[in-house]
């Protein structure tokens, strides 16, 4: 099966002239993400990830390296082409105009409607799927609400909602559960497990919630200073030499007792 994303040697720097920057954010990365798994990535501040997952959704382009995806370079995909297959959701959004929750979640089908550029219009089948998508991220009761009078918590549901919307093969997340209580982190959690294991769907997601990601991710990729010190399966990234050497901070590390996958705590 051809892998979802083939990242090669890939280098980013901020800033027009790569060469007068003193350290990349990130510094020849290579790995491959599998078609249909559920992939975490973690590390501590300023390792990277954010700008890892924009470069995976093509809002950056690589410094050097060479991104595949599903076998194709992405920097050959247009940005709509990339939408058509990938949804990226931000941790925030910078909010001008005062839309709507339903039709910041109908943006999602701007990728398939009909007519494209500026001149489009959607189907009944995409107000189906925008219902479906509203529904399953329990906000339907927000639609006619501006995005800017809605809680932190309730935004974040909407952006993914938005990402659903667009029926993506790869969900891209950042910190999608930064904002969110007990329940709606359970539920949505939920909703990525069952998107991965009925549509296949490959899931990437961005945490700094070791224990979360330990539960739901197939496998996590650590990051450190912008280079990947592991990419394995919980079990052996969330091990005291590893998390220690990156954290500088004494950990302790046990079973949950219910899953029996690997639970971080930090020794006070």
């Amino acid at each position: 099966m051809i892998p979802a994303y083939t990242v090669t040697d890939v280098t980013f720097h901020y800033g027009r002239n790569p060469l007068k920057a003193r350290v990349p954010v990130l510094q020849d990365l290579t790995f491959q993400i599998q078609a249909g798994e559920i992939l975490g990535v973690v590390g501590p501040n300023g390792s990277g990830k954010s700008t890892l997952l924009k470069l995976l959704a093509r809002v950056l382009v690589p410094t050097g390296g060479r991104i595949e995806l599903y076998g194709q370079c992405l920097m050959t995909f247009t940005q709509q082409a990339v939408a058509r297959q990938v949804a990226y959701v931000p941790q925030e959004i910078q909010q001008i105009f005062p839309f709507t929750v339903e039709e910041m979640v109908l943006m999602g089908r701007y990728a398939h409607v009909q007519g494209g550029g500026i001149l489009h219009w959607e189907s009944a089948q995409d107000y189906r799927i925008v219902e479906q998508a509203l529904k399953d991220l329990d906000i339907t009761h927000l639609r006619h609400k501006v995005i800017g009078e809605v809680s932190g918590g309730e935004r974040q549901r909407v952006l993914l909602a938005r990402a659903l919307a667009q029926q993506p093969r790869v969900l891209l997340l950042d910190e999608p559960t930064a904002f969110l209580d007990l329940q709606h982190q359970r539920d949505i959690i939920r909703i990525l497990q069952q998107l991965n294991q009925t549509e296949g769907m490959t899931v990437v997601v961005v945490s700094h919630d070791l224990n979360l990601v330990s539960q739901f991710c197939h496998r996590l990729l650590l990051l450190y200073e912008g280079r990947m010190v592991r990419l394995e399966n919980p079990e052996q990234v969330l091990c005291h030499h590893v998390l220690e050497s990156v954290y500088h901070c004494p950990l302790m590390i046990d079973q949950h007792p219910g899953s029996g996958k690997p639970r971080v705590t930090v020794s006070v």
